[in-house]
């Protein structure tokens, strides 16, 4: 499933790291883990040639957008590296949170006053959107020039990724909370959608960035969420209306 991967700080590593990075050379090395997350451990050279305990080690875990864990219950931040898919599906389940294939979410946007919440990056918006929907994106690319982003972009470029992303932090006060009150009726999509149905090879469905958008909506007191089933690449399939900003 097409989705973007961002890079997080190991919670094990320590802000130390920041001052490794600027003055040993980096040692990188690649292991695949049972998640299907990638684990890119950066060591100082100093550190990989005198010490070996767990404490000098440095950390990058490196994590499909649509695989990466969320913030804990009861925050109001993005901070998506704390909760397994599990635990937001169940909350999803418990509030309610309903999914509706393309054509039914066009009819809620008509005849319902829906909007459509799209949670893709600002570049795909700009190249084709449902018509009248609302971009705030869940995950961005790396903006600054810290030792420390200089670092997972090379991470992500180790990889063959030049263009790495992170999670939004304004996602939700700056984002959300400035665009829709608590009650505003809310359809969440990405480009493939996940789903929340169980299936043999599924069984606790597949988690997606609209559906971690729409966890964040139902933990932050958003009551009329529902999520695109198929994401909007059915609804460009179906034909229904959508713009470009280009």
């Amino acid at each position: 499933m097409a989705a973007l991967t961002s890079i997080t700080p190991n919670p094990a590593s320590s802000s130390s790291v920041y001052s490794n990075f600027r003055t040993s050379p980096l040692t990188l090395s690649s292991q695949i883990i049972a998640d299907c997350s990638c684990l890119l451990s950066v060591r100082s050279g100093l550190a990989s040639r005198q010490r070996l305990a767990s404490r000098n080690r440095r950390c990058l875990i490196i994590r499909s957008a649509a695989t990466k864990p969320a913030k804990s219950p009861g925050t109001t931040t993005v901070g998506l590296a704390e909760e397994d898919w599990k635990v937001k599906r169940e909350l999803l389940l418990e509030k309610r949170v309903r999914s509706v294939d393309a054509k039914e979410a066009f009819r809620l946007q008509k005849e319902n006053n829906f909007v459509i919440l799209d949670v893709r990056p600002e570049a795909e918006f700009k190249e084709a959107h449902p018509a009248g929907a609302v971009n705030i994106q869940i995950y961005r690319l790396i903006k600054e020039w810290t030792a420390w982003d200089i670092a997972r972009r090379a991470a992500f470029a180790f990889f063959g990724i030049f263009s790495g992303t992170e999670e939004n932090p304004e996602f939700m006060q700056t984002g959300v909370e400035s665009n829709f009150g608590k009650d505003a009726k809310i359809i969440v999509a990405c480009t493939t959608g996940g789903t929340m149905k169980p299936s043999q090879n599924l069984p606790e469905g597949q988690q997606s960035r609209s559906l971690i958008a729409a966890y964040l909506l139902v933990l932050n007191g958003y009551k009329n969420v529902f999520h695109l089933e198929g994401g909007l690449y059915t609804w460009f399939k179906e034909g229904l209306p959508s713009e470009s900003e280009e």
